[in-house]
């Protein structure tokens, strides 16, 4: 082979390559896995009953934290197969057997909840629900005895993930009692507990609010909600049991940032994505660049990059954003 022609076929494995690698879905790694996640197995736990820390230590196990092709394609993140009663959509790989059949969700939301009322319906789990929920051990040795897994290590393995990342400081989170919040509104125009969260951590104990007192909504697969007539940031952080910190980073906004909110703007309670769904969005009168990252659940940082714009750059009414593909310039 000549010089040229081995220049010629590098560069083609090289561009192939590249196609390729772009092709794939970033991989999470398990800090972020925990921190996308958390919330939903601390809802989980309020709501079932089944500690916070297994739950986040079986999606990690089991999706190999949210990277296997399971996870990717079918949103199952807890290796839940079909079973006779299944009447949604499902996914096929081998397992156990050949072609074994997997449910299959519409989001991770979904596969989440599924997961509390997968064990709770089954009867030979319910021994489980009687251990109390701060003991990791006994439940991550139930799940292997009540035959969740076949892996010898399931758990013992479940263990090292709750232990080497300190998962079990979830399980002592506790919703505020009822008595103490009649509603979220009332509850927040007392001056004592308006400031800060801090108001609700009597004792040793850590408390958030309940889940529902308002509904969330899904922008691009993403949780969110719509603000309240003058409510900040931080209020919504109590609220929700989520760092403040955290949801700056997830709607694009600075830390300093107190000003109260206009009803009915989107609040992000997990990170955005890196693409919209739809291919493209033509900007309309008073819209920004901010306002459209949170109208597709599109992080404001890859919205700009994707139609090589700075965020100098002042869009225009008819102006055409990319919101999947990168402009060519």
């Amino acid at each position: 082979m000549t010089t040229r022609a081995v220049c010629c076929f590098s560069a083609l494995v090289v561009a192939g390559y590249s196609l390729f690698s772009q092709n794939q879905p970033v991989r999470k790694s398990t800090k972020q896995y925990i921190e996308e996640f958390r919330e939903d197995a601390i809802r989980e736990m309020h709501k079932d009953g089944i500690p916070a820390s297994i739950t986040l230590a079986q999606g990690i196990q089991e999706s190999n934290s949210g990277n296997s092709p399971l996870a990717i394609y079918a949103n199952n993140h807890f290796g839940i197969k079909c079973a006779n009663n299944w009447n949604g959509q499902t996914y096929t790989q081998d397992d156990d057997t050949k072609d074994e059949c997997f449910r299959k969700y519409e989001t991770v939301f979904d596969s989440y909840a599924d997961h509390s009322d997968f064990l709770k319906s089954r009867a030979r789990y319910a021994i489980l629900f009687q251990l109390p929920i701060t003991d990791y051990k006994g439940w991550a040795n139930g799940l292997k005895a009540c035959g969740y897994a076949t892996d010898p290590l399931y758990a013992r393995r479940l263990i090292k993930i709750i232990e080497d990342n300190q998962l079990f400081n979830l399980d002592t989170i506790r919703p505020i009692p009822p008595e103490l919040v009649a509603s979220v509104e009332n509850y927040f125009n007392k001056p004592e507990n308006y400031a800060h969260k801090s108001a609700y951590q009597p004792k040793d104990e850590k408390y958030i609010l309940p889940y529902a007192k308002r509904e969330i909504e899904l922008i691009n697969s993403r949780k969110c909600i719509y603000t309240r007539t003058g409510e900040t940031l931080d209020e919504i952080s109590v609220e929700y049991g989520i760092d403040p910190r955290l949801l700056y980073r997830y709607n694009d906004l600075q830390t300093e940032k107190k000003s109260r909110f206009k009803p009915g703007m989107i609040i992000f309670l997990q990170p955005k994505r890196n693409k919209g769904i739809d291919e493209e969005h033509t900007v309309q009168p008073g819209e920004t660049m901010y306002s459209i990252s949170q109208k597709y659940g599109i992080k404001l940082k890859k919205l700009y990059k994707k139609n090589n714009l700075t965020p100098s750059t002042e869009v225009y009414p008819g102006m055409v954003l990319s919101l999947r593909k990168k402009k060519k310039t």
